[in-house]
């Protein structure tokens, strides 16, 4: 039976976005039927719960409560997973606002994130990325030849000099003039066209995984595979670079000392280069590092952009470009404790 709501909370019953209202102790007072649909919970199982315990496995929802709780304004959030008991996380846009009545109660509207709009923004962000990897590439080129040309004059002038002090400052040309020519390189590297064959993506994964030990013996490193997926058509060493990026940025970013797991799942009605499929691959590279910083958490796939000081940037925007030359996708969800780099690909129909 549903609870006895307040007479003040009725009007929300009609509302086609989620609705919930909590009390000054945060415990749930009333849930509108479009939230009940949206959690998948019914609102007689909520009411009288404290939302820190509902919400357990959903921090950014908790932290945007406790925000526009202490400073008495309405806190937008427009993507951010939730969580409720058992359920799988669904994405969700929140605003949490406070009430004037009845005193010190919060409103939480809910509504589901169109995956249309998702898929656009992503797509735009895509070609922005592009646009900026091409304007790097030219830039590269044109770095690139000069900096052949110090080298050699650095050289000739190093034979030249009459004593051996002299020449540290020759050679200060010549390894700096190498550390750019090794950077323009890399800004050129993705550029190369795949050679397509079939791919055992745990192949894959078990490559990067020893190479990634062998670099970094202290981390751990945790298998949890689907091995009832098939092959698919792909260029393996291309998605050996883009794997072996972000696992590095992985290990990078939490000093070599944590846990990395490497999993693989099927995945169900997924969007590709504009292209819909019944079935794709979801390969997952999980992270229990510090997370990735929220002002450059939009750009990571952005060249030359880094959260780790003396970082090039170039890492995830290579990792994209040769992910995006197999036909797939990545996506990134970060919070403290937990980063989640989601390689899409295509499977074969």
């Amino acid at each position: 039976m549903k609870p006895p709501f307040p007479p003040v909370f009725s009007g929300l019953d009609c509302l086609s976005t989620g609705a919930m209202v909590l009390d000054a102790d945060d415990s749930i007072l009333y849930v509108n039927p479009a939230a009940e649909t949206l959690l998948g919970v019914s609102g007689a199982l909520l009411v009288g719960n404290v939302a820190e315990q509902v919400f357990e496995r959903s921090p950014e929802l908790r932290a945007a409560i406790r925000t526009a709780r202490s400073e008495q304004e309405t806190i937008i959030e427009y993507e951010l997973d939730v969580a409720v008991s058992g359920h799988p996380p669904i994405r969700l846009g929140c605003s949490i606002s406070p009430l004037d009545a009845p005193l010190h109660a919060m409103l939480i509207e809910m509504r589901a994130v169109d995956p249309h709009l998702r898929i656009a923004r992503l797509e735009q962000a895509r070609l922005q990325q592009e646009a900026n990897r091409e304007l790097l590439r030219n830039l590269a080129h044109e770095i690139k030849n000069p900096l052949g040309g110090i080298r050699g004059a650095a050289q000739l002038l190093e034979y030249e000099l009459p004593r051996e002090s002299l020449r540290e400052y020759t050679q200060v040309i010549i390894k700096e003039s190498d550390r750019l020519q090794s950077l323009m390189e890399r800004l050129l590297t993705p550029h190369r066209m795949p050679r397509f064959g079939a791919v055992n993506i745990h192949e894959v994964l078990e490559r990067v995984r020893s190479l990634i030990l062998a670099e970094t013996p202290s981390v751990t490193l945790r298998r949890d595979y689907d091995i009832s997926l098939p092959e698919i058509l792909a260029d393996a060493e291309q998605l050996i670079q883009a794997t072996l990026n972000i696992a590095r940025n992985a290990v990078q970013a939490m000093h070599g000392q944590g846990e990395i797991v490497f999993k693989t799942r099927v995945a169900r009605q997924i969007t590709l280069e504009s292209r819909r499929y019944l079935l794709g691959m979801r390969v997952e590279i999980i992270d229990n590092g510090p997370g990735i910083p929220e002002d450059i958490r939009e750009q990571i796939f952005y060249p030359l952009v880094s959260g780790r000081e003396g970082g090039s940037g170039l890492g995830l925007a290579v990792a994209q470009t040769l992910v995006a030359q197999n036909h797939g996708s990545i996506d990134c969800e970060s919070r403290p404790g937990h980063t989640v780099f989601s390689i899409f690909l295509p499977l074969p129909t």
